[in-house]
Formats: structure tokens, C-alpha cells, sequence
């Protein structure tokens, strides 16, 4: 009998070992970051690794998916814990790995960003930027900016020599790199092998007291270390939603159904006397983000103005005025098919999910799709253009859908006094309209004084300058050819004409062309409270005050006396007015 248990025993004992070595080395292999994607180059500056062929990515075997199982199974928490955890963990899943090591289909297009850059273009006359717009239409280029006097393209190094002998000989020799190695910017915005906030996780989505809340702020700021997938937003969502539903001050709403089905979630903000967070009739600043899916610092600005008017409602006298007098809603992803798109497949996807009328071109850009102005003369008509807005007004079905939510809290008697749309990037703060610059609003001397102050704060907040200009406004100041970029059917012109928003803009947040839509997260902070001041700012506005009682009571410093409020005139100048 023991002759023949014991070569049985040892072979499962063999077996075992075998196992937990194996599992030792996949463990070590997750260590690897978006540094050490198969077919990506080396990051700046460090020891290149001999070169070697670039593996196809093969489907994972019955073995690996065991001891990936046997891993997560490992080092799970223990069962005290594991109850507690919250859906934010649950729904993200992606704890111990890079976020990039776990999804093939990004690495894929991460390597064919290898071979792309980002060039700038110095644009000096009209007809430059008019031949730059025929070409960029004829190739089906991705414009990823325009400022004054700059043009930003995304383009694959092979298609760099057609594009520079198709364009006039001004625009040949003046232009420069801006990204060469897009691929590695790329990875670097996922996530690393940070835990997502573990004091949050602990939480729940139990409803939990405002005073529990206070002790424990640094919850967000690790929230805020990464930018964030749509499930996880959505749950952390659901949990500032849980919060505070004792108190009426905070309600999770869905704006409607994205093209493939997703929630359009929204944060509705605002004190009511009756503590009733449903009840209608208010006046309503809307802020919405991620119109375009490739823009994930306005997802998580409009997410952290949020996060920071709530955990400000008790220590911060104007943010408590504000919110008993408005209701401020926060929709951190209006394109949350898009935004998905982006963490699943393709990091720079720029428009919806939707189908088209090519098949193999799919996607609408919301930001061309509503009904004011929606055919205006540089209309763009080409579905695989990435500023193709339809064949009809409200044809983007996210679009529509704001604009029906927006509607009935219209017709339920309340009223819209402003609204600011969130993207980026280039630093600016633009007024409507953007359809043409032959048509002005009635209150332009406003609107322009208004966006000056919003950029003055936000400089105030960290340092960064933002410029004012018109939406309408190109690459060259005063242009009255075509555009780089399509006009028409924005959505700061529909809220401003149509639902009489009157104070209606759209920022482009950081930077100004270092990164562009690839901003490094430790920029989420920083550019989340110059919105935030931004807001104040606004809303101290539109009580009356024109940001006089804001200025008069900001607390002294330690130990010093309350100074009275102070202009700067220089900064008041033309310097942050770009009359373009």
C-alpha cells in the first residue's frame, strides 16, 4: 500500500511545485508596465533592451486562464474584507495588472501609433490654412488642434512626404514635430499598477453621514491619481449619490441612453429648502465633458468641479449661496460609447459608436450635430472625416438626447443661465458663435467681460494662462475662407440661442500642444480646480455680485490681517483678450 501511495504522492507534490513556480513568473511578468508593451520603443532616456520580434498575441490557454484564476483567487482579500469592498473595485477589476497588459486589441493599435506623429503647422495667410483644410479633407486627416496661427496634425511618418508636396511651399517650410513618439504618450495616460482608492473601496456604496465624509477627503485625491474607465466613474457616481441622500443636496440622474445602450449619467448639485432633490423650477448651470471620446481630461474636470462643489457645501460660504440658488449639473461623459472605445480598443477615437451611412465609418462628432446652425457653410458632409456630424440635425443619438432632457427641464419651468462645454486642448476660452463670425450675440460685451474673469481664475487657481477668443475664429485671425475644421451644429450655440443659456462657453483645458489629448494624469488635479475656481467664480456672477463678494471674502493668511480686494489692470488687458 505504500509503495503505492507514496510515487502517487510525489507526483502531486510535483505537480504542485510546478504550479507555484509557474504562477511566481506570470506574477513577475505582470510587473510590467505600459513601458514594456510588446512593439513599443523605450521610454526617453532609458537603456534601450536588445531588439526583439514582436510576439502575435495568441489566445490565453486553458492553463494560463487556471493560474490567472489561481492568482486572483491568492490574493484576494480575506473574507472580513472582501464584503466590504466596493463596486468600484468590483467593476474595474484591474487591481494587480497594467491596464494595458490586459486588453490586446489597445496594444495592437498602440503599435501602430509607432509609425505616427504629431506635426504643426505655422499658419500665416488665409489661403495656407484654406489649402491645408483641402488637403486635410482629400487624405481624411486627424486635425488634433488649431490655434492662432497653429494647425496640429496626426499622421502616419509614411504619408508625411504626400502631405508636405500637396501643400503650398509656405507651409512646407514651416512646420515642426510636435509628438514623435505618440505610442508611448499613448500608453502612458492607462493606469498603472496603483491600487484605485482603497479608503473609497472600504466604504461601500452604504449611504454614509457628511461628517464621516469630511474625515476622510483624501478618498478623491487618490480617485483623482488616474484617469478613470466608464465603469468606474459610474460607480463612484453612484457612490457620491449614496452619500448624501439624507440631505437632498445631490442627486444621480441619467440623462438618456447612449447608441449602444450605456447610461449618460449626470450629478444634479443644488441646496433646497425642502431637501428635496427632485423637485423642479430652478435655474440650472449645465456643465457637461467627453463629447469627444479621446478627451479624457474634461470627463474627469467636470467629475472633480463636481466632487469639489459637494465636499464644499458647509465650509465655503459662496459655494453654499451658489448651490441654494442654482442647481449645477454635471454630465462628466456625454459620449460614454466613444469614451469606452477609447480604454477598449483605440486610446485617440474621437466621435461616437454610431453607424453611418459607410459601414467601415463608423461615429458621429457630437459637437456638430445640433440643430442650430447645424448646415452652415463649412458643413462636413465626408462620414469618415472626424468632424462629420451627420446627414441631419440631432442625427447623433447622445446629442439628441441631451437636448431632450434639456427640453423638458425647460418645460418644467426651469431655465438655463449657463452652460460651459469641456474639452480640450489649447488653453483657450471661446464665446459663441462658432457657426460664423458675421453673426454675434446680443450680449457680446458680456460674454467677452465674463470669459475674461473665467480665464483670469483659472490662471489665478495654478498659473496657466488661458486666452479669450471667438468659436468661429481658425487658425488665422480674421479668416473669411474655410476653416481648418468644419462649423456648425455646436453645442454652446444650441444652448445659447435656442434654450437661452446666456452665458454659454466652451474651454479647452491643458495643455497647449506638449501633449494634447494625451495630458499626463498628474495634470487632473490641477486642471479640475482651475474649473472649480472657474465655477466659483461664474456662479458668483450670476448671483449679482460680479465676483465682488468672492473677492472681499477670502480668508487672511495666518496671522495677518484681512487685506481689501485688489485689481490687477495689466492682467485685466488685452493680454488675456485674444481678439481674433
Amino acid at each position: 500500500m505504500r509503495a503505492i501511495f507514496w510515487p502517487r504522492a510525489s507526483s502531486r507534490l510535483r505537480a504542485v511545485c510546478f504550479l507555484l513556480c509557474l504562477l511566481l513568473c506570470l506574477r513577475a511578468i505582470a510587473h510590467a508596465n505600459a513601458s514594456r508593451v510588446p512593439g513599443l520603443p523605450p521610454v526617453r532616456g532609458a537603456a534601450s533592451p536588445a531588439p526583439t520580434p514582436t510576439p502575435t498575441p495568441t489566445p490565453r490557454s486553458f492553463l494560463r486562464r487556471f493560474v490567472d484564476w489561481l492568482s486572483s483567487s491568492s490574493s484576494s482579500p480575506s473574507p472580513s474584507t472582501s464584503t466590504s469592498l466596493s463596486p468600484v473595485l468590483a467593476n474595474s477589476g484591474q487591481t494587480r495588472r497594467d491596464w494595458v497588459d490586459d486588453h490586446p486589441r489597445l496594444v495592437e493599435s498602440l503599435q501602430t501609433y509607432e509609425d505616427q506623429v504629431v506635426i504643426r503647422f505655422n499658419i500665416t495667410h488665409a489661403r495656407s490654412e484654406a489649402a491645408l483644410r483641402a488637403v486635410v479633407d482629400r487624405m481624411l486627416l486627424d486635425v488634433w488642434g488649431f490655434t492662432d496661427n497653429a494647425v496640429d496634425i496626426r499622421i502616419p511618418n509614411r504619408r508625411v512626404r504626400f502631405l508636405l508636396r500637396a501643400l503650398p511651399s509656405s507651409l512646407r517650410e514651416s512646420h515642426s514635430i510636435l509628438i514623435p513618439d505618440l505610442a508611448r504618450v499613448a500608453a502612458a495616460t492607462y493606469p498603472s499598477r496603483r491600487h484605485l482608492p482603497v479608503t473609497l473601496q472600504s466604504r461601500g456604496t452604504a449611504a454614509m453621514s457628511h461628517a464621516t465624509l469630511s474625515k476622510n477627503t483624501d478618498v478623491t485625491d487618490v480617485y483623482f491619481q488616474d484617469y478613470q474607465p466608464y465603469s468606474v466613474m459610474l460607480a463612484w457616481m453612484r457612490l457620491i449619490d449614496s452619500m448624501f441622500q439624507g440631505r437632498g443636496t445631490v442627486q444621480l440622474i441619467s440623462i438618456g441612453k447612449s447608441y449602444e445602450g450605456r447610461d449618460i449619467p449626470a450629478l444634479r448639485v443644488g441646496i433646497r429648502p425642502d431637501h428635496d432633490a427632485s423637485s423642479p423650477s430652478r435655474e440650472i448651470v449645465l456643465v457637461t465633458g467627453g463629447l469627444h471620446a479621446r478627451e479624457w481630461i474634461s470627463t474627469s474636470s467636470v467629475s472633480y468641479a463636481a466632487w469639489s462643489f459637494i465636499q464644499s457645501i458647509d465650509n465655503d460660504p459662496i459655494v453654499e449661496k451658489i448651490l441654494q440658488r442654482f442647481d449645477l449639473v454635471f454630465v462628466p461623459v456625454l459620449n460614454p460609447d466613444g469614451y469606452e472605445y477609447t480604454w477598449e480598443v483605440d486610446r485617440l477615437w474621437r466621435k461616437s459608436r454610431q453607424r453611418t451611412k459607410m459601414s467601415y465609418c463608423p461615429g458621429l462628432d457630437l459637437d456638430h450635430s445640433f440643430s442650430y446652425q447645424w448646415n452652415s457653410v463649412d458643413h462636413q458632409n465626408e462620414p469618415c472625416s472626424e468632424s462629420y456630424g451627420g446627414d441631419e440635425p440631432f442625427q447623433a443619438v447622445e446629442a439628441a438626447r441631451l437636448a431632450d432632457w434639456a427640453q423638458a427641464q425647460v418645460e418644467n419651468g426651469s431655465k438655463f443661465v449657463a452652460y460651459l462645454d469641456l474639452h480640450s486642448y489649447s488653453q483657450q476660452v471661446l464665446v459663441p458663435y462658432s457657426f460664423s463670425c458675421h453673426a454675434q450675440p446680443p450680449n457680446m460685451e458680456n460674454l467677452q467681460e465674463v470669459a475674461m474673469n473665467l480665464a483670469k481664475h483659472m490662471r489665478l487657481s495654478n498659473g496657466e494662462l488661458y486666452t479669450v477668443t471667438s468659436a468661429c475664429e481658425g487658425a488665422v485671425p480674421g479668416s473669411a475662407g474655410p476653416l481648418v475644421e468644419a462649423r456648425g451644429g455646436s453645442a454652446i450655440d444650441y444652448f445659447y440661442h435656442e434654450l437661452g443659456a446666456h452665458y454659454s462657453y466652451q474651454i479647452k483645458l491643458r495643455d497647449t500642444g506638449s501633449y494634447g489629448f494625451l495630458l499626463p494624469s498628474e495634470n487632473i488635479v490641477p486642471v479640475g480646480e482651475e474649473i472649480f475656481q472657474a465655477m466659483k467664480y461664474l456662479g458668483d456672477f450670476l448671483l449679482g455680485n460680479n465676483g465682488h463678494e468672492w473677492a472681499q471674502e477670502v480668508p487672511p493668511a495666518d496671522g495677518q490681517a484681512g487685506l481689501p480686494p485688489t485689481t490687477d489692470d495689466n492682467d485685466e488687458k488685452i493680454v488675456e483678450l485674444r481678439r481674433r
